[in-house]
């Protein structure tokens, strides 16, 4: 396959330019050239910027990613990483599962108010419990 500039890989990718520019910074991605003052790309660009959504997806962060991509373009991938991350997100789905099943108790409890609920009232006491996502990634270090 040809080599593709960056407008061509960002409308096969969805990836907007900018994005792809701010990868290139962060070593996940790697121009091989110019034509003009468009960056050149590898098609196989298009299977890391695939890995890259999945790991996002996942839940990994730009810096985790980084570390499963090898420099070579090969993936080296930690399965380790990859079951933790699968346990992580086994245990998202139950609390998420759980509040759901509790707004849909709440929404049809025949309470004259919510706050008269003892259901909204167990969600209210159980929020404080279930950390925001900002919450949970400053916790592990993710933001400062």
């Amino acid at each position: 396959m040809k080599d593709l500039d960056i407008a061509e890989v960002a409308r096969r990718s969805g990836v907007p330019a900018s994005t792809l520019r701010f990868y290139e910074e962060k070593g996940l991605i790697a121009s091989i050239g110019r034509r003009g003052l468009r960056r050149l790309f590898d098609a196989q660009v298009l299977e890391r910027l695939a890995l890259i959504a999945l790991g996002r997806a996942a839940g990994f962060s730009l810096d985790e990613t980084a570390l499963m991509l090898a420099s070579d373009g090969r993936p080296r991938i930690d399965r380790g990483k990859l079951a933790a991350k699968a346990d992580e997100l086994d245990k998202t789905i139950r609390k998420l599962s759980a509040l759901r099943d509790g707004l849909r108790r709440a929404a049809v409890c025949p309470a004259s108010s919510h706050m008269e609920c003892p259901t909204f009232q167990r969600l209210l006491r159980a929020a404080f419990r279930i950390p925001s996502r900002r919450r949970a990634a400053r916790a592990a270090g993710h933001f400062k």
